[in-house]
């Protein structure tokens, strides 16, 4: 290398005043004080002792998929850009895959399909990057990432240090984990995943036997599983690069047999599910929101998706704080109606539920 070459991919990039409006599927107006775009988990230390990190705030950031941002955030927002992807072992059958947390998640999903492994087709088209998936625990169509997650690699801002987290002690629950609910903590480096070549299809969930159907197929393959998902997805919701979203904005509620079976007595066409918690049921968020009306609604241009009543959307100039009032609207008459309490699925940055 000569004296004059320039180092086109440094290990951190800083970027002052950050406008991070791009990488939030919502589109609303999102501010950082700094950016800091961290290559590898190698460059963390010296990243991380830098005094703008360590005498402030620290958020977190993947794709912006499953923020909200209701005001400027005052401090370091850091993204892991690293997106690699290995095989860790391989017995012919079962699998595991590595990828860097900055992969973009759909890319990731075709990947993994392209090298002949099934697990994740049924949580295709979620945006976001890998990074952000356990943090999430993410899921759809039947199938949540947990049960998918070999290991989690993670900086741990206690600890000052790198560890690999096995599945088990993710802490993972319903679209929650440990590194959700301790957010300052935690940054996620790199996830592992077990897949396998035999496929174990998951197909039970409402809509993929009718998809596949209409497409013609009755013993699908993994791809053709995830094309399903696809072309479901694109059908109900609203492509974030054309309408901002972040998806599903509630939580689908958990709430105890005796009341979901009283709402049901009420409400015979409410769908409810088992919940994975004795003693309890998960009860449909869309079903609720769309039945108090709210579907299609629009105050300026916060909205609730015509095609979908779980997800908010912006029509073009709306802030975070107007998507933030709207929710609790939607919430307080879901709660009103039915008593059930909703959750938001996203982060909400400069403001509180």
């Amino acid at each position: 290398m000569s004296a004059t070459t320039i180092d086109a991919k440094p290990a951190v990039r800083w970027r002052r005043d950050a406008d991070l409006t791009p990488r939030t599927s919502f589109r609303v107006p999102a501010r950082a004080a700094w950016l800091a775009e961290v290559a590898s988990a190698a460059a963390l230390p010296a990243t991380l002792a830098d005094p703008r990190i360590a005498e402030g705030a620290l958020l977190v950031v993947g794709g912006g998929s499953n923020l909200l941002f209701a005001a400027p955030f005052e401090g370091v927002a850091l993204a892991m850009t690293g997106d690699s992807i290995s095989i860790v072992s391989d017995d012919a059958d079962a699998v595991l895959v590595r990828a860097e947390a900055g992969r973009g998640w759909h890319d990731f999903v075709l990947h993994t399909l392209a090298l002949g492994l099934s697990g994740l087709e049924n949580l295709s088209l979620i945006p976001g990057t890998v990074g952000a998936a356990p943090i999430q625990n993410i899921g759809a169509y039947g199938v949540e990432l947990d049960r998918r997650v070999h290991a989690v690699e993670a900086w741990d801002r206690d600890a000052g240090g790198l560890v690999r987290l096995a599945a088990a002690d993710c802490g993972f629950a319903y679209r929650d984990s440990r590194f959700k609910r301790e957010p300052g903590r935690w940054i996620v480096t790199a996830v592992e995943f077990a897949l396998t070549r035999s496929p174990r299809l998951e197909l039970g969930y409402a809509g993929i036997g009718a998809e596949l159907a209409a497409m013609g197929i009755d013993a699908p393959t993994p791809k053709q599983v995830s094309e399903a998902v696809c072309r479901i997805r694109r059908a109900k919701l609203p492509d974030p690069a054309v309408l901002g979203n972040a998806g599903s904005f509630f939580k689908n509620p958990i709430v105890p047999v005796a009341q979901a079976d009283a709402l049901l007595a009420e409400h015979p066409g409410l769908p409810c599910f088992d919940a994975g918690v004795p003693g309890s049921r998960k009860l449909s968020a869309a079903w609720l929101i769309d039945a108090a009306g709210w579907k299609g609604h629009r105050d300026g241009d916060a909205g609730v998706a015509p095609g979908h009543a779980l997800v908010l959307v912006n029509h073009g100039g709306a802030n975070g704080a107007e998507l933030l009032a709207l929710a609790r609207r939607i919430a307080g008459s879901v709660q009103a109606r039915f008593g059930v309490a909703l959750e938001p699925e996203p982060r909400i940055v400069g403001a509180s539920w």
